[in-house]
């Protein structure tokens, strides 16, 4: 009588149990103790109610080890309640290492997906079963967010920045996706599907989806057709930064201070150069607000990811 009603999403991710745990905790701890306080009070209001219009209550006095006793437990309760939050929630933020990036740009009402392949979807996401997924995600206008109820992750898409989630299959299937921030008018019709494959299938499926090329090829023509290469070159002659091998270091700033130099700070350089500026070079290069669009911006990130220490040879 239920199929068609499930009261749950199905289970389909690694981290799906571990946040389903939790929630059913905090359900059946605030059951029990709505059960045991609404128990309490019908019992003292039947046993110390009047039982004369002039009788007088007796004076209670307060008790140290009852006073001990609800301070200390509901502590101990909530501290636990913290601490495994607290570890669902870093495991949820740090993804694994060989995870598959994919990219993701929400605009007013669509998702758009890029896989490094150079693959694009709009509001359908395929992806391997049995392997961690991490989205690098941004937004072209106002705040978005990602909510994959199956996978149990959720995370807002803000303009001028990059979020992520992460997570890893369990299952195949089609999985429901929405927008979980109000964004306009058709904010409901924002919505798509995660398509979980076989990892043969989905091979096949990147192989025969239309790529004019990889996402670090397509920045690599952007580069230079913004004539980049002109001020940052592969030897410390240029009037920027050395590209190859810099993503993931630590950078000295002009005026103090170091940054990471990671997806949000080469946005930054790129739509904002004289935010931050690398030790020993001058604030020349011109913004690139509006003349690179999201997805440019991401195709040259990942070309900046692309280059290596040894592409210098």
């Amino acid at each position: 009588m239920w199929s068609g009603t499930p009261l749950f999403p199905v289970s389909a991710s690694t981290m799906a149990p571990r946040v389903d745990a939790l929630y059913f905790f905090l359900v059946g701890l605030t059951a029990f103790f709505s059960l045991l306080i609404g128990s309490l009070i019908v019992y003292y209001a039947v046993r110390f109610r009047r039982r004369a219009p002039d009788a007088i209550g007796a004076r209670i006095e307060g008790g140290a080890v009852l006073e001990i006793t609800w301070t200390v437990v509901p502590l101990v309760i909530v501290m636990g309640i913290f601490v495994w939050g607290a570890s669902v929630f870093f495991a949820m933020s740090r993804p694994p290492d060989d995870a598959l990036n994919v990219y993701v740009v929400g605009k007013q009402w669509m998702w758009k997906f890029q896989h490094l392949s150079g693959v694009r979807e709009i509001n359908e996401l395929h992806v391997p079963v049995g392997r961690p997924v991490k989205l690098v995600m941004t937004s072209e206008d106002v705040i978005h967010d990602v909510f994959v109820p199956g996978f149990r992750v959720k995370a807002d898409v803000i303009p001028g920045r990059y979020t992520q989630i992460w997570f890893e299959p369990t299952r195949t299937g089609r999985y429901h996706l929405f927008c979980a921030e109000y964004c306009g008018t058709r904010h409901s019709g924002m919505v798509g599907e995660v398509i979980v494959m076989e990892p043969d299938e989905f091979q096949a499926w990147v192989a025969g989806g239309r790529a004019e090329g990889s996402l670090a090829s397509e920045g690599a023509k952007l580069f230079r057709d913004l004539a980049c290469n002109t001020c940052h070159r592969p030897v410390a002659q240029g009037r920027g930064p050395v590209l190859e091998g810099l993503f993931g270091r630590t950078v000295t700033l002009e005026g103090g201070g170091t940054a990471v130099v990671d997806e949000a700070y080469i946005r930054e350089a790129i739509v904002d150069p004289g935010a931050r500026v690398a030790q020993g070079f001058r604030p020349v290069m011109p913004t690139y607000q509006g003349i690179v669009t999201e997805d440019g911006l991401l195709q040259l990130i990942e070309y900046v990811k692309s280059l290596r220490d040894e592409d210098r040879r």
